[in-house]
């Protein structure tokens, strides 16, 4: 196995999670969806694992609303630029 297989990002998980719930109140296409996700991970400190339920049990519940309000900001900001740049193209 390689490292690629065994190490993650968290964040890209909880990324991915908001973005799913927020396609289903308002798609948008898979690129503009991609964009958003790779601005937004670009915007957030990596938090690596090897497994995901080390993250579940070491990080308190303060720390999980934190991150989730650091993901927030991130796409909130990320969607922003993205729409604009995509603007500016047209």
């Amino acid at each position: 196995m390689s490292i690629q297989e065994n190490i993650h990002n968290y964040y890209e998980k909880l990324v991915a999670d908001t973005l799913a719930e927020l396609q289903r109140q308002a798609p948008r296409d898979a690129e503009e969806i991609e964009d958003i996700a790779c601005v937004a991970l670009n915007r957030l400190p990596p938090r690596y694992f090897r497994h995901e339920i080390d993250m579940a049990f070491y990080l308190s519940p303060t720390e999980q609303q934190e991150m989730k309000d650091k993901v927030d900001d991130a796409i909130a900001e990320a969607i922003t630029y993205v729409e604009k740049s995509h603007r500016d193209k047209d």
